[in-house]
């Protein structure tokens, strides 16, 4: 696939995974079932989530945990690859 149609690709994601209070360790188990079904999964990190980080440092440290690729962060949403 060039990369065109791969960014249009991933632009036109839906999330489907939400990172809220609660943080990244309960939503890890949700992220990588999704990647074993799905090339992509677009992750949206709330306000609640992020505490004193930012959204590159938690989608970094999600992508180790599930062993998956951090594809792009874009504002407060991050998709992911394995």
């Amino acid at each position: 696939m060039n990369e065109k149609s791969r960014g249009q690709r991933l632009h036109e994601l839906d999330v489907t995974v939400w990172v809220g209070k609660k943080g990244i360790d309960v939503v890890s188990d949700e992220l990588s079932d999704q990647l074993g079904d799905n090339e992509f999964v677009k992750v949206k990190f709330h306000r609640s989530a992020r505490g004193g980080t930012t959204t590159e440092e938690l989608a970094e440290e999600l992508a180790e945990k599930v062993n998956a690729t951090l594809v792009r962060t874009r504002g407060h949403t991050a998709i992911y690859e394995r």
